[in-house]
């Protein structure tokens, strides 16, 4: 990881920063869109998920998000802050209500919550990491604070208006037209982005992480060069007690289906499959704006949609699928279901798209596939053989305790840190002894 730091020049100081900093509790700030309860999908999820496992280590941490944002959906959030008391939640709002996430969209500054976000910043932190920072603070917040500076590259805002690469709502987006797939969506075009207001901003930041290699390369081709280093997703080390009294397990085989119903993530391309193959059960776990459509397209197919499931109750399902199904038709970056499934010894079939296959690939644990006749034939050896189901579980598994633990990824996370206050420590040396020439003496 040294060469691939040497060269950072970073644009925050931080007086006080150690290069021993893991030998203590660290402060962390996360700005982020999106969390949870105020949240969406993966995301969100996988912020609080990394906040609580920093809290639970004895680091503190603040999350700043905008609730405004969220409640332009028009949805209210399912529960509430759950939250281990190390994280400090600022769930921002503005007395300009919705028009607050709305000017920061269409002119990339912070505007109504600056002041907010300054106030909390101002407490001091080591770390400061961005995710999704769209809605909440657009490209001029990455000027703000004075810390070790880290962009978490969840979805792809900072090369896409739409944050999703999926061009026109109907296919990857392999040729940007930025303006026009702006209207296509309804939404306002973002004037900003053909200034150099990110070009500039980007350059605050001591490191991008990408948690796949696809999510890495895809954003050097459209324009971001930046320093990068690629920090795979974790999930909970341990499963969720599994909630089985709905006795999936005790029922013919099924496949399952977990995210957000939308069009984007495909479901909708299984429905000609499974109507192939009429004896076979689809679950669908997950809610969405698609699910009319889908539950149309779903007529005559033996599928059952499920609704929204807590952690617990997914557990037992992944457990129990013959192998769960990963379908996006768009550029899904890593999937945080193939990381649960896998901890569950469930192989994935994932299409060959963006970052799906790369799990799968490394792990050994499922298939992918490219056309229908290939994920039909992947579902039809699974059902065919056991063993084949169970080997490829135990293969996932075995990667899965390797490399997708919170262990595995905060050894990571943590050595990235070091190595940036490493790197400042040696250019101030070298600044003061350049300035102050007689210390040598």
């Amino acid at each position: 990881m040294a060469s691939a730091y040497s060269s950072l020049k970073s644009n925050t100081r931080n007086p006080g920063l150690d290069t021993c900093m893991t030998d203590r509790p660290l402060r962390f700030c996360m700005i982020t869109t999106f969390y949870p309860p105020y949240n969406f999908g993966g995301d969100g999820i996988f912020v609080q998920r990394l906040a609580n496992e920093l809290g639970r280590r004895g680091h503190t941490v603040d999350v700043i998000h905008c609730i405004d944002a969220y409640r332009l959906s028009g949805r209210s959030p399912a529960g509430v802050y759950d939250d281990h008391p190390n994280v400090t939640v600022h769930g921002l709002k503005s007395p300009f209500g919705m028009v607050s996430p709305l000017a920061t969209h269409q002119t990339g500054l912070p505007l109504f919550k600056s002041s907010k976000i300054l106030k909390i910043l101002n407490k001091g932190f080591d770390v400061i990491n961005y995710y999704n920072i769209s809605l909440v603070g657009g490209p001029r917040v990455l000027q703000y604070g004075h810390a070790i500076k880290l962009y978490t590259i969840l979805e792809y805002w900072l090369v896409c208006p739409t944050n999703v690469l999926f061009k026109y709502n109907r296919e990857p987006c392999t040729k940007p037209s930025c303006f026009t797939c702006s209207l296509a969506y309804k939404r306002p075009p973002q004037l900003w982005r053909y200034s150099g207001l990110m070009q500039s901003a980007v350059k605050h930041v001591d490191a991008f992480i990408a948690p796949s290699r696809f999510g890495k390369e895809v954003h050097r081709i459209m324009g971001l060069n930046v320093p990068t280093v690629e920090i795979p997703y974790f999930v909970p080390f341990e499963s969720p007690a599994p909630v089985e009294d709905a006795g999936y397990g005790s029922k013919p085989p099924y496949f399952l289906f977990v995210g957000r119903l939308e069009k984007l993530k495909g479901l909708q391309t299984l429905m000609p499959v499974f109507r192939q193959r009429p004896n076979i059960r689809l679950l669908v776990a997950g809610t969405g704006l698609y699910e009319p459509k889908l539950r149309q397209l779903a007529q005559g197919v033996n599928v059952e949609f499920l609704g929204r499931k807590t952690a617990p109750e997914l557990s037992g399902l992944y457990r129990h699928a013959t192998a769960v199904i990963v379908p996006s038709i768009c550029y899904d970056n890593s999937p945080l279901v193939t990381y649960e499934a896998f901890r569950e010894k469930t192989p994935v079939i994932a299409r060959d798209l963006g970052g799906m296959g790369e799990p799968v690939r490394e792990s050994g644990g499922g298939f992918v596939y490219k056309t229908d006749a290939e994920l039909l034939a992947a579902m039809d050896r699974l059902l065919a053989d056991q063993d084949l189901r169970r080997n490829l579980g135990e293969k996932a598994h075995a990667t899965f305790l390797q490399k997708w633990t919170p262990d595995a990824h905060l050894k990571s996370y943590f050595g990235l840190i070091e190595e940036i206050a490493a790197e400042r420590a040696q250019r101030s040396a070298a600044s003061t002894t350049a300035t102050c020439p007689e210390k040598n003496n």
